[in-house]
């Protein structure tokens, strides 16, 4: 699988899995210590040929990933769960960890902000209907609806926003909350 976007990753063990699993070249930002040459390297490749962020599914990851959105419009994201992040002896969370095929997946799966205006097609009451805000298992819905819509892990407002950004039918969303209820029903 070749990718012709740069990705962008936190660091060298990231960079390393990725090759492993595709062929695609990175930027490293060097964990949460982006500066602002990086920006301007990710700016550059942007331009370029494109860039897709692909930061682990922690604090630090989306945080990286917050920074890269405010200064380079437009860039593509691509997410791991958390359980696909998780090291094999359980001491250790990231991209790295990753098995080829979850890297493979995420990248195939990427999503793409649009520039202009956006539509609203979730709205907050549809996520409180959805046990998504306002529930005592809210944190533990938006996770896995996240996995689910390969969206990543998110807080209610991000949650939100990431629905709107990338344009998540309503369609998709109600499948996903299907699926999710269902799942639920079997636990």
């Amino acid at each position: 699988m070749k990718i012709q976007e740069f990705i962008v990753v936190e660091g060298k063990d990231d960079t390393v899995a990725i090759k492993r699993a595709v062929d695609a070249d990175t930027i490293e930002t060097n964990g949460s210590a982006i500066n602002q040459k990086t920006l301007q390297r990710i700016k550059h490749a942007q331009q370029k040929r494109g860039v897709i962020v692909f930061t682990d599914p922690d604090y630090p990851g989306r945080r990286i990933r917050a920074i890269i959105e405010q200064h380079v419009p437009n860039v593509k994201h691509a997410f791991l769960s958390k359980e696909k992040a998780i090291a094999k002896n359980g001491n250790g969370l990231g991209v790295e960890h990753a098995s080829n095929e979850a890297i493979q997946k995420a990248l195939r799966e990427v999503y793409t902000p649009h520039a202009y205006d956006i539509e609203e097609i979730i709205t907050r009451e549809d996520l409180i209907m959805a046990n998504l805000l306002g529930n005592p298992q809210a944190k533990a819905r938006r996770t896995r609806l996240g996995e689910i819509l390969m969206i990543g892990e998110t807080n209610a407002k991000q949650l939100h926003k990431r629905l709107q950004m990338f344009q998540i039918s309503a369609e998709e969303f109600g499948e996903a909350v299907t699926q999710l209820n269902l799942e639920e029903q079997h636990e």
